[in-house]
């Protein structure tokens, strides 16, 4: 009976111990989790210059296109001397639909992100108009997209006076973050995004969606402000960034703040390698990318084989 009560006793020790453990672990746990939730919380990205909590930077940038949406294409014309027409010209010729076209192709899927007030999508459709024909059906060939339901409205209203026929039903309008893109894997040809991936939060992110989205052999193409390469251009370009662009924002769109955000944050950008690097950890290959006024801008280029 001794041996049993202190069988019996060694049991019940052993139990109390094993609760308390598990106690323990759970306590752990919770302040593991409870460290991380912190953690992520005081995670911080720039915007601009400034350093704000990642959760508010995507509400803060929406508020500066909401801002700007109706001055948006005035502006860049005022800001860059009408050169940002012949960069997005170029820019759409690389991309070689009308190349495609001409060899016999089918009209690739265009999936147009940050496309806002239209200005890339418009110059994709110009180059199929010819090849599209409205047995074809009505079916979008070309989604623009934006996180800023604003610019997409302008875009719209674009779009309506500039086409008709098929090729206004060429078109979609998707409002869409590009870090979580609403669309099926491989539904695209070609992932265009211009002036826009500067703005996104988490980039690497933004990357692998593209990746997604794309068909197998599909396309990326990023067309954005980039990094000087002349020492003299670069001290040029500062003053003018710097001085004369956000007075230009506060007289014509009544915003000087939305552009000094603006041009904190292509200095903010990675650089032309730097941004070459994370596309290919997202996956793409045969990445390059081709400067255009000695950097000012660069556009981008992968593919997703």
């Amino acid at each position: 009976m001794r041996r049993v009560a202190q069988l019996s006793r060694c049991r019940q020790c052993c139990s109390l111990r094993q609760q308390q453990q598990w106690h323990q672990q759970q306590a752990c746990r919770a302040l593991n989790s409870s460290s991380e939730a912190a953690s992520t919380a005081q995670k911080e990205t720039h915007f601009g210059y400034k350093q704000v909590p990642e959760s508010d930077k995507k509400g803060m940038v929406k508020g500066v296109f909401s801002s700007v949406a109706k001055d948006y294409d005035v502006m860049n014309d005022l800001m860059s001397a009408g050169v940002h027409r012949l960069w997005k010209d170029e820019f759409v010729r690389m991309l070689g639909v009308k190349e495609a076209l001409q060899a016999g192709d089918s009209p690739p899927r265009v999936l147009d992100m940050a496309g806002g007030t239209g200005d890339i999508s418009f110059r994709i459709i110009e180059e199929m108009s010819p090849y599209l024909r409205q047995d074809q059906g009505d079916e979008p060939i070309v989604t623009v997209s934006d996180i800023n339901p604003k610019m997409l409205e302008v875009g719209e209203e674009r779009a309506a006076k500039r086409f008709s026929g098929r090729a206004l039903s060429a078109l979609e309008f998707r409002v869409a973050d590009a870090e979580a893109l609403p669309f099926e894997d491989g539904a695209y040809d070609a992932y265009t995004i211009a002036f826009g991936l500067r703005n996104v939060t988490d980039v690497p992110r933004a990357l692998a969606e593209a990746r997604r989205v794309l068909r197998r052999g599909g396309r990326f193409m990023c067309l954005e402000f980039s990094h000087v390469n002349n020492p003299m251009l670069q001290r040029l370009y500062d003053a003018y960034s710097f001085s004369v662009i956000p007075k230009i924002g506060a007289v014509v769109a009544n915003d000087k703040p939305a552009y000094q955000y603006l041009v904190e944050s292509i200095r903010m950008f990675p650089k032309q390698h730097e941004l070459e690097r994370m596309m290919r950890e997202a996956g793409f290959q045969a990445v390059s990318h081709t400067d255009m006024t000695c950097g000012v801008v660069s556009v981008h280029s992968g593919f997703k084989l």
